[in-house]
């Protein structure tokens, strides 16, 4: 769509004589649009962050992008309506190049979406803090994260006191599983526990001794 507009506004420029006046009434539409998108854009964000859906944030900024269309569209009408055509077809096409901007941006996104690509750091340390104060959990690392959609799926390390019976380290693991669930928009939460201030063998590099053969 946006390399359409771009390429009507083109034409236009190469022949600005074929530019027709508008009507003052074209203005009233573009400044009661511009208000109409932006009151939308404003209402659709608050819901798309209230509920963590980056479809609705898209569409969130696609009402913004109307919102700026119609302030610059009203611009290019009062060069118009003042006998400045040349604004008419100047004002399409940046209008077009905003459109395709906006296109490539959420393309660039989704794709990257696609490709499992992590979620931001603030949203990491979010989960890590909620791993941290769980009763029970002294440490995590390895906390790793990719995208499903809108949900989020993660593995992370939880060292618990080297001490406790394996039982009780689970039940530690399935409790900060479920705070995460809970919390947090994680579709699903693995963790592998590790005892606390202990060497760590499988990221230390370690291999397990092997037994030498009985004679």
């Amino acid at each position: 769509m946006g390399g359409g507009m771009l390429w009507a506004a083109v034409l236009k420029l190469e022949s600005p004589a074929g530019v027709a006046r508008v009507h003052v009434v074209a203005l009233w539409v573009a400044g009661a649009t511009l208000v109409a998108k932006e009151g939308l854009f404003r209402y659709m964000l608050a819901a798309a962050k209230r509920v963590k859906s980056s479809m609705l944030v898209a569409n969130a900024w696609h009402a913004r992008s109307d919102a700026a269309s119609s302030l610059v569209v009203g611009v290019g009408l009062i060069g118009n309506l003042a006998g400045y055509s040349l604004l008419d077809p100047i004002a399409a096409l940046i209008v077009g190049l905003m459109v395709a901007r906006m296109g490539w941006g959420f393309a660039w996104d989704a794709l990257h979406d696609l490709m499992d690509r992590a979620v931001d750091e603030q949203e990491v340390q979010a989960i890590r803090d909620t791993l941290l104060q769980t009763p029970g959990v002294q440490g995590v690392h390895d906390l790793r994260t990719r995208k499903m959609g809108d949900m989020i799926v993660a593995d992370a390390h939880i060292e618990v006191d080297a001490s406790l019976s394996v039982e009780q380290g689970h039940e530690i693991a399935v409790s900060a599983r479920e705070r995460v669930l809970r919390r947090h928009r994680v579709l699903n939460l693995m963790t592998h526990v590790d005892p606390w201030q202990r060497p760590d063998r499988d990221h230390a590099g370690v291999q397990p001794a092997v037994p030498a053969a009985t004679p």
